[in-house]
């Protein structure tokens, strides 16, 4: 067995994918304001968006 797919892709991966194979931002295929994009995003800037939202982390 050396297939490891996972059967729930992971938002936060495939941002990151896309990313690295060149496609553009707006190519998230999740809905606008959904937890899924969000992760997207996450992984296609490389940032955890709480760190980046948490006043305390200055």
């Amino acid at each position: 067995m050396a297939q490891t797919r996972h059967s729930h892709p992971d938002p936060i991966e495939e941002g990151a994918q896309a990313r690295i194979h060149g496609r553009p931002k707006d190519a998230c295929p999740y809905p606008r304001d959904s937890e899924e994009r969000e992760s997207w995003m996450e992984g296609y800037d490389g940032t955890p968006r709480d760190d980046a939202a948490d006043p305390a982390q200055r």
